[in-house]
């Protein structure tokens, strides 16, 4: 039985609460840009620096970052999808991705971002923590960390792709078994 993690309501919360954590920690926005991996990183991304913006009333530079050709475990495409129109040099990077597993794709991340300069900080921030890690890699902003099966499944909706914002647990019993 699929179990409701977040609502839409929820979520919104769960990201003013990161916004505000960051510019808390950082300081303020001096210096911070915001990058999103791709694929659902990158709307959350956009919502978090038009958050900080708001509290801070200034812009907050925010890109989205491809990390496909750095992936180890799928097929790279021929086109990269990464939009930075900004430096990242001796900026503080804030990296969001939607859901923290293995942490194989904030590795990848890592050596993409490479590609557009020396930051003074990377700093990760996931709306979903939910362990299993690989690699010792942790987020310094989490929305929520759950205790799940290695086999269980996390959906996160956004209404970039998805009809409305909302993040779901599918245990794996209740997961179809691919052929």
């Amino acid at each position: 039985m699929r179990q409701v993690l977040l609502d839409a309501a929820a979520m919104k919360r769960t990201l003013g609460r990161l916004a505000h954590e960051i510019l808390e920690d950082n300081g303020g926005p001096q210096d911070l840009v915001v990058v999103g991996i791709l694929r659902k990183g990158w709307p959350l991304a956009k919502r978090l620096a038009f958050l900080m913006a708001q509290v801070e009333d200034t812009p907050i530079p925010h890109g989205r970052l491809d990390i496909t050709p750095f992936r180890d475990d799928r097929p790279a495409h021929a086109e990269d999808l990464s939009e930075i129109p900004f430096s990242i040099n001796n900026r503080k990077v804030i990296l969001v991705d939607e859901v923290i597993f293995t942490g194989r794709t904030i590795r990848a991340a890592l050596d993409a971002l490479r590609q557009y300069g020396r930051p003074a900080s990377v700093q990760l921030a996931v709306l979903i923590d939910r362990g299993h890690r690989e690699l010792p890699i942790k987020p310094d902003f989490c929305g929520r960390t759950l205790a799940t099966q290695r086999e269980d499944r996390i959906e996160v909706n956004l209404t970039d792709y998805a009809e409305e914002d909302g993040v779901l647990l599918i245990p794996a019993m209740v997961q179809p078994v691919r052929s």
